[in-house]
């Protein structure tokens, strides 16, 4: 026994055993607590967004030229905002009366981070047209091809969309050159 590590592998009096059942029973309580105020702080969070979106105006029931936008807190809808600048956006053209429905589910599906993409998501931007209307689902890295493909999978699960829904992603580099080389709004 010349160092304090032979000390402990020749000591069988069990006291170790029990320290080591102590402490892992204790680390497990302790991440216990952590889920706990976790989900209750996410449960708090959902219970003020659903306050102030039952007050709202439903997209279905707007009419005219109208966009609603839901970001992250912290990040602007706008392709030049830090979080959105190397990302994109899966875009649903929707026929006139879905468009409510539709922003619905998005929303709480973001929410419940039913994604599974992390921090990837962004924000979502519901767009009343005339004859149709548009949703979009903004992400952070549209490089990440299995990211953005989970992304759409989980969209046309979540908004129940045919399998022949067209969707198409673009970039915000793509929106940005589009616009610039003044072919349209900043919703083309």
């Amino acid at each position: 026994m010349n160092n304090k590590f032979d000390a402990l592998k020749d000591d069988d009096s069990g006291d170790h055993d029990q320290n080591e059942e102590n402490s892992t029973q204790k680390d497990g309580e302790k991440e216990k607590m952590e889920r706990d105020k976790s989900q209750s702080s996410s449960k708090r969070k959902v219970e003020q967004f659903w306050r102030f979106y039952s007050h709202m105006v439903r997209p279905g029931d707007l009419t005219g030229h109208s966009d609603f936008h839901l970001f992250k807190e912290g990040i602007k809808p706008m392709w030049e905002d830090d979080a959105n600048k190397n990302g994109g956006k899966w875009i649903i053209r929707l026929r006139k009366g879905l468009a409510s429905r539709c922003w619905e589910n998005l929303i709480l599906a973001m929410l419940g981070e039913q994604f599974m993409v992390g921090e990837e998501i962004c924000g979502a931007v519901v767009s009343v047209r005339f004859q149709e209307d548009i949703i979009s689902i903004w992400n952070k890295t549209a490089s990440d091809q299995a990211t953005t493909a989970r992304i759409r999978d989980t969209l046309r699960r979540v908004l129940n969309l045919p399998p022949n829904t067209i969707m198409e992603y673009k970039t915000h580099t793509d929106s940005i050159k589009y616009v610039l080389g003044g072919f349209g709004g900043a919703y083309p």
